[in-house]
């Protein structure tokens, strides 16, 4: 009689990150068998989320934060967005991990093992923003097409890994080099193995920056499945698409990495301004990197009440991809005038800040509050949606929330 085959234990371990905890008698698992709780494809149980976290897919898994949830300094793991354009992987074995760095600009081609990564670099930690390139794409008019996130795509977490410009420098890059490019070990939607569900990268000059980590801690614990257990490379102010997961290869390139989402019109706005539903050839986009300045009010949740003659506190956060946020200021007549909010310096370069202000209202009735940021470069966000683009990137224009004092 043909012995039964049960599952992995490499597998195990990968469907238990997924559960959150220790499946029990997980050994006696046939082959192939998915347990109960992902069959039932609960999000919020499998990715240990906020119940107010909003699902924009879920083939791949895309999941948002509403503004209110975002109000910690360091986002929680409960809170923090989740883009993904392929299948999470389950076979993960973190013991067995690996790291292969290669490409035409690399002198010596190496692989190492999670563990060597650790012991054989410093570790460095950093709050970094990650944004999604389409935050804010709901707004736009004519739509433009993919997950219609509104302003939920952000998070500012504690990363902690070693800087890949030390690795690069273990291997050795070559004069010509310009650009490097990630691998990983999610799947394709379709199943189909020849096929990578995204492989992007960034410029020589942002990949040997100080806070450009390959990540293994998120928040101070193994960073979570959904978000590229065990190992993520984290490129904080530039689209979080440039931020790997479940890496596995990093190659050093002499030429624009062409990677699956690096070519065509992903991740890619006009060269120059465009009219609304306008078709963009290829030629004339342009890739995306450091993000624009924007800020979120995460305190109160649009929709307060407050009471006649009653002050609100307002708060939340700014940033301003590679730059510094210079000046934040509110507006509580449409934008007629502002008036400056109190903002903190970065915990650390690519950290966002924390603003405050405390708001009297002259009367009774509805009012929207809006908040602005201004950048070190003295560029402000626009009061209202930025220039329209096909992919609907970059939207950056004035977090609004609405306030009734009765």
């Amino acid at each position: 009689m043909e012995r039964r085959k049960f599952i992995k234990k490499a597998s195990l371990t990968s469907l238990a990150a997924l559960i959150g905890t220790e499946i029990v008698f997980g050994s006696n698992m046939l082959k192939d068998y998915k347990p109960l709780a992902l069959q039932e494809n609960d999000p919020f149980k499998l990715f240990n989320l906020d119940n107010e976290m909003v699902i924009l897919n879920d083939k791949p898994w895309n999941i948002e934060a509403k503004a209110h949830l975002l109000n910690d300094n360091i986002t929680p793991n409960s809170k923090m967005f989740i883009r993904n354009n392929g299948v999470i992987p389950e076979d993960i074995n973190e013991k067995t991990w690996t790291l292969t760095i290669d490409g035409e600009s690399v002198k010596n081609k190496k692989t190492y093992t999670l563990n060597e990564l650790k012991s054989k670099f410093k570790q460095h930690t950093y709050q970094l923003t990650l944004e999604c390139g389409g935050n804010g794409r709901s707004e736009f008019d004519p739509p433009a097409k993919g997950n219609q996130w509104t302003v939920g795509a952000v998070s500012c977490a504690t990363w902690t890994g070693v800087r890949l410009k030390d690795v690069l420098e273990d291997v050795g890059i070559k004069n010509d080099a310009v650009y490097i490019g990630y691998n990983a070990a999610d799947t394709h939607l379709s199943g189909d193995a020849t096929k990578e569900p995204i492989s992007r990268g960034a410029p020589m000059r942002k990949a040997l920056e100080d806070e450009t980590l390959i990540a293994f801690k998120m928040n101070g614990k193994k960073i979570p499945i959904s978000h590229g257990f065990p190992l993520r490379l984290v490129a904080g102010g530039w689209p979080a698409s440039v931020s790997g997961k479940w890496i596995n290869r990093i190659s050093v390139r002499n030429k624009e990495h062409d990677g699956t989402k690096m070519t065509g019109t992903a991740y890619r706005v006009p060269k120059n301004p465009v009219s609304p539903g306008e078709k963009v050839k290829d030629e004339d986009m342009k890739i995306i990197e450091s993000m624009p300045v924007k800020s979120l009010i995460t305190s109160p949740q649009s929709g307060a009440i407050i009471k006649k003659g009653a002050a609100l506190k307002i708060n939340g956060h700014a940033w301003a991809g590679d730059l510094q946020v210079s000046k934040m200021e509110y507006s509580i007549d449409f934008g007629s005038t502002w008036t400056q909010c109190e903002i903190n310096k970065p915990v650390n370069r690519l950290a966002w800040q924390h603003f405050n202000a405390t708001i009297n209202f002259p009367k009774v009735g509805y009012y929207e509050i809006w908040a602005r940021a201004t950048d070190s470069n003295n560029m402000a966000q626009p009061m209202l949606l930025p220039g329209w683009n096909p992919k609907g990137y970059l939207n950056n224009a004035c977090h609004r929330i609405a306030v009734k004092v009765k």
